[in-house]
């Protein structure tokens, strides 16, 4: 027999802090008294903030959670707490509802006196099935892999066919991925027409050490014309100027002498002066553009589209167009009253949408927080909106808004399972608590409707949830040679160099087709079954 437990858990200062802690963990609990942290000991409940009246945002959190079963449904009850931990809204509680403890229900407030019961109960522990606990140790305990299908015995006619064979990696989900097996080239440089031999091989993940890229945020790798290319923030230079990499393969993009091209330099006759933030390829009705952000001589940044020309190199500053400012539908600016930053081209049912992060009032008592606005936008001039922007996502959680950075920025979709996965990043941009979540909609869906998309409540990707990569976040998908899915992300180096940097791993596709952006290094293929031997018979020309 299981048993689901929740908690909260004390604060641990910036690793941790009360945003985090003042929200709903899990557990499942065995009879023999083994606990199993879900999410890797980090919240997945957390309380909304409160909006003002002045459009600023009231962090809270929760305390005293408790379980209750009903009607066949599950129920998590808590009490309000403020950023500190003090209690609020004595005569009201959060309730969610969830089935399986995987999906939940959005937050609601509930009268006390009505579930006064269930709460005095401080039933912290229920019962849950096997089958029901296997469901949520899929999707709250990190995905490992468990075993490597591969030939035991190959027969080719060259050594060069080695290169087709592949191994079939098993997770503990049930899920696969197949995976690239490198062979030992002394004992391939052995083999000779008519010769059979034990060859060695390995099986491994793609898993670059951190840091890939030292000084850059906000990453893209992307794929053009047979050729691939870099592109971020570029903090070495103070943020002022668009540079680009390019190489053959994905892994020479971060080679020692790779090569660096200033595609954008800084013009303060052109406005062109400070924040060249975020930096986006997106391919739209067939031309390459580039989507970021910069400011002027008075600090603001704005966003803005530069067009490849017809037939241009990527590499050469003059075969871009002029940058352009995004504008409503009337030709005015974006916004007149804040910063907008962070724009991405998303598509749904063959329409075309602008994603972009919008704040009002940074560093002053009226600062709104940074949220997401989409707008449709058609591909002749993606840069001109063709709709009024919705707002999607506020930093409501305590993941997102957290030590006074209030944060949803850095959009960027991956479609896959027919849904749209939107990425975004929340928390401290430049510190530990930076942290990706999803927003989750449908492919084909009309994206203007905010009821289109599912907030997932939690993080996918936090600090301590790959090793040895603090503050992840502003990340990027992109398809490597192989045709496998991979995250691009910048993270924290507080050590050696203390500044943002960047990497990438692969994305592992869990069994319910959930992109799973913690299954990196020893998760991604453990040391157990990397190491194969295979009987290969080399038949004669």
């Amino acid at each position: 027999m299981k048993y689901i437990k929740v908690y909260t858990k004390q604060a641990a200062g910036a690793e941790y802090p009360n945003s985090f802690a003042n929200s709903v963990h899990f557990a499942l609990c065995g009879e023999d008294g083994k606990v199993e942290e879900l999410n890797q000991g980090c919240g997945i409940l957390y309380a909304c903030a409160k909006i003002r009246e002045d459009d600023t945002l009231l962090e809270r959190g929760v305390k005293n959670p408790v379980l209750f079963e009903k009607d066949g449904q599950y129920g998590i009850l808590a009490e309000y707490v403020d950023a500190q931990g003090n209690p609020q809204k004595p005569d009201t509680l959060l309730l969610w509802n969830t089935e399986d403890f995987v999906d939940f229900s959005e937050q609601r407030e509930v009268s006390r006196a009505e579930y006064s019961a269930y709460l005095e109960s401080g039933n912290r522990m229920l019962p849950v099935t096997d089958e029901q606990s296997e469901k949520i140790r899929a999707r709250f305990i990190p995905l490992c892999s468990v075993s490597a299908e591969y030939p035991k015995k190959i027969s080719v006619r060259n050594v060069e066919e080695l290169s087709a064979v592949s191994a079939r990696v098993t997770y503990s989900d049930g899920s696969m991925d197949e995976k690239r097996i490198y062979w030992d080239e002394q004992e391939i440089h052995a083999l000779n027409s008519g010769s059979t031999g034990i060859l060695h091989g390995e099986i491994r993940a793609v898993s670059p050490k951190f840091p890939q890229a030292v000084g850059y945020a906000d990453p893209v790798i992307f794929h053009w014309e047979g050729v691939w290319y870099f592109l971020a923030t570029n903090d070495n230079v103070n943020d002022i100027g668009i540079f680009v990499r390019r190489a053959d393969t994905v892994e020479e993009l971060f080679a020692p002498d790779v090569k660096e091209y200033c595609i954008l330099a800084q013009d303060k006759e052109k406005g062109l002066v400070q924040t060249f933030w975020a930096p986006e390829f997106h391919v739209i009705g067939g031309a390459l553009y580039i989507l970021f952000a910069v400011s002027g001589k008075a600090w603001g940044p704005q966003c803005h589209f530069m067009k490849l020309r017809e037939g241009g190199e990527i590499i050469r500053a003059t075969d871009w167009e002029e940058p352009v400012r995004v504008v409503r539908q009337d030709g005015s600016p974006l916004t007149q009253d804040g910063i907008t930053l962070d724009m991405t081209w998303v598509r749904s049912g063959g329409r075309g949408y602008l994603v972009w992060s919008y704040r009002r009032g940074i560093g002053t008592p009226l600062d709104t927080g940074s949220m997401l606005y989409i707008a449709a936008a058609h591909e002749e001039k993606p840069w001109v909106l063709t709709s009024e922007p919705v707002l999607l996502s506020r930093p409501l959680f305590g993941w997102e808004n957290t030590k006074g950075t209030i944060n949803n920025e850095g959009p960027y979709a991956l479609y896959a399972n027919g849904r749209i996965y939107l990425a975004y990043s929340g928390g401290d941009a430049c510190g530990y608590s930076y942290a990706v979540g999803y927003l989750v909609a449908e492919d084909g869906a009309d994206l203007l409707k905010p009821d289109s998309f599912k907030k997932l409540p939690s993080p996918m990707l936090r600090s301590t949830f790959v090793e040895g990569i603090n503050g992840p976040g502003h990340n990027s998908f992109f398809q490597d040679e192989d045709g496998r899915w991979m995250v691009a992300y910048h993270a924290q180096e507080r050590g050696k160099y203390n500044c943002r940097c960047s990497t990438y791993h692969r994305v592992h596709f869990s069994a319910d087709g959930i992109p799973m952006l913690n299954v990196s290094g020893e998760r991604d293929i453990s040391k157990e079954i990397a190491k194969i031997a295979v009987e290969v018979e080399v038949c004669e020309k």
